[in-house]
């Protein structure tokens, strides 16, 4: 987003996009007042849709950057050019699943963001659950928490794998209304003193744990091994 291309597209998104896609969706926000209108950001949020990455930034009145699939940046056809396009210009990060090195070369892109004062959002998870339940939350994100100092924002989506189960093409526009549950910012500067590898895994749990709260799932107490083959 640091571009003037990517701030031009930005302010048509907010401008004429978002007001269609909140007749389209017309999602309950719930906690709006605690967004913080500047400084740096971590979004983090459960993911139960691939219209997630829709959903949050109609919720969210910031500019946020997502870690992408690079799927999705991939291939040919008129959805995958319009899908590409789309994600270029808001300023999402490609990442090949189960590719540590690009993962770790996509949370540096992510720092950078933060570096600038900017929101970046992050699915601990790190993929959409299939069965509806919470998954244990992979550590990329107290790394990120880390080697910013960025405050988090918790969120809880409810409700979007209504409007998008996982392998349908498209989604259900005026379906069922999804839910945005934003919770108070969280600071994690308490871990300063903390081994890093152990403040990794307290900082990723205690988000987790704050984003179930919001969302009401049901905890599977275990990662999504599904991780390298579905987003």
């Amino acid at each position: 987003m640091a571009k003037s291309g990517g701030w031009m597209f930005y302010t048509f998104m907010t401008r004429v996009v978002r007001p269609i896609l909140w007749l389209l969706f017309r999602p309950k926000v719930e906690g709006g007042e605690n967004v913080p209108s500047y400084g740096p950001l971590i979004v983090a949020s459960n993911h139960l849709s691939f219209i997630d990455s829709f959903i949050i930034p109609l919720a969210v009145p910031r500019p946020v950057t997502y870690i992408a699939k690079a799927d999705y940046f991939e291939g040919g056809g008129l959805k995958k050019s319009f899908v590409r396009w789309f994600l270029t210009n808001l300023g999402h990060v490609p990442v090949r699943r189960g590719a540590r090195r690009a993962a770790m070369g996509a949370l540096e892109q992510a720092a950078e963001v933060l570096d600038n004062s900017g929101a970046f959002a992050v699915y601990p998870e790190g993929t959409r659950s299939q069965d509806g339940r919470l998954y244990r939350g992979r550590t990329g994100i107290g790394w990120l928490v880390l080697e910013s100092g960025a405050r988090v924002l918790p969120v809880g989506l409810e409700g979007t794998e209504k409007i998008q189960p996982i392998g349908a093409s498209w989604p259900r526009f005026f379906g069922p209304r999804p839910t945005v549950r934003i919770g108070p910012p969280m600071d994690f500067s308490h871990y300063d003193d903390l081994a890093p590898a152990k403040a990794r895994r307290a900082i990723t749990d205690e988000i987790v744990e704050t984003i179930q709260k919001l969302s009401g799932q049901d905890y599977a107490g275990c990662y999504n091994e599904r991780a390298d083959h579905q987003a």
